[in-house]
């Protein structure tokens, strides 16, 4: 079955704006079209067939590896905190140096920055992989990137800065949350740790921001033990024998009590005569305590000594100079002022000092 002509070919209307013609494709022009497509599919997707799969197996492959190695990190990180839990638990102080919290939060941001670094590898190597599939090429694109990245590198210095400083701050366990620190810029209770920011409690409750390329030096009081050291200033008058009796009983009787007896990783010892002055000297005490806890001891450690000393009848001077005892009678004398030579009107220094009367002529 044919179609008309006047169907095949449909004659243009004459326009009243004078525009040209529309000339709408037959039939035949569509069918041609139709199996040109046809063909041009039929001799490409063979080609299409091979990129789509080369693009699934390239992120296929990543997502495999980046599972595996994510899980390889997490296993690594806790075998090497079991192992330092194993190595801890043989010393004489692992359990008490050891804060398991502290090793849990550690390990945590490390595994945590490997695993997003590996991720970051591995995922734009797969895209840069999928974009050369796609015959893209990378040559302006690495070009733009490296331009970009130094300019970035160069703008953002000091962000790139605290962020190396933290990694290697988290790798090499220098604090940790609940530690007490001297960071030079401040100081207080570490109360966060992260990559680029590590956040203090000050000693009246202010909290501190410090950078961590900032930090110059780190000094950590709650690592290792403490040191509690109390001076005692007495007469110069006093026996030494008793003393040193009087503050030994004090020590042995704090270190059989609790909570001090935890607290106190040595025994308080007498460590002599610090100073000595015409009449007074000083006497310090000194013991090794669990870090974070020195103030504590020093505290309480005067407490006693002030009492024991109180009950021995032995004087506590307050300054270097100790001042007068009670045995010396007062001078009545030394609040009295010299007497001075102005006072007698007769004297040479007063007469020089008087004003000069003028002279009256003589009468005539």
């Amino acid at each position: 079955m044919s179609l008309p002509a006047d169907l095949l070919a449909v004659a243009p209307s004459p326009s009243p704006s004078g525009s040209p013609a529309v000339t709408v494709p037959s039939l035949q022009d569509a069918q041609e079209s139709a199996n040109q497509a046809a063909s041009w599919v039929e001799q490409n997707w063979s080609t299409w067939l091979a990129i789509g799969l080369r693009v699934v197996l390239i992120l296929v492959t990543a997502a495999v590896l980046r599972v595996v190695v994510r899980r390889a990190i997490t296993q690594l990180i806790e075998r090497m905190n079991r192992t330092a839990q194993a190595g801890n638990a043989g010393t004489s102080l692992g359990g008490l140096l050891v804060n398991a919290e502290r090793r849990r939060q550690r390990s945590a941001a490390i595994g945590s920055v490997l695993r997003s670094v590996a991720s970051f590898l591995i995922m734009g190597t797969a895209a840069l992989m999928v974009l050369s599939t796609f015959q893209i090429n990378l040559a302006p694109l690495l070009a733009s990137a490296g331009v970009a990245g130094v300019a970035v590198g160069f703008g953002a210095r000091n962000l790139v800065t605290d962020f190396l400083s933290g990694v290697f701050m988290i790798l090499e366990d220098q604090y940790g949350v609940g530690d007490t620190i001297d960071a030079g810029v401040a100081s207080g209770e570490v109360i966060e740790v992260g990559l680029r920011v590590t956040k203090l409690r000050g000693d009246n409750g202010e909290i501190w921001y410090v950078r961590n390329g900032e930090v110059k030096r780190i000094g950590n009081l709650s690592q290792g033990w403490a040191t509690a050291g109390v001076d005692v200033t007495v007469r110069a008058s006093e026996d030494l024998d008793r003393l040193r009796a009087t503050l030994t009983e004090v020590a042995e009787k704090m270190s059989k009590e609790e909570p001090w007896n935890e607290f106190l990783w040595s025994p308080i010892e007498v460590l002599g005569l610090d100073s000595v002055l015409i009449d007074s000297m000083v006497v310090r005490v000194s013991a090794r305590t669990m870090p974070g806890k020195s103030t504590a001891v020093e505290r309480e450690l005067r407490w006693r000594i002030k009492r024991a000393f109180d009950a021995a009848d032995i004087r506590i001077v307050g300054g270097a100079t100790a001042p007068a005892t009670e045995e010396e009678a007062p001078d009545p004398m030394a609040t009295v002022a010299a007497p001075s030579v102005f006072s007698n009107t007769a004297s040479p220094q007063a007469e020089a000092a008087a004003p000069i009367v003028p002279q009256r002529p003589a009468p005539k």
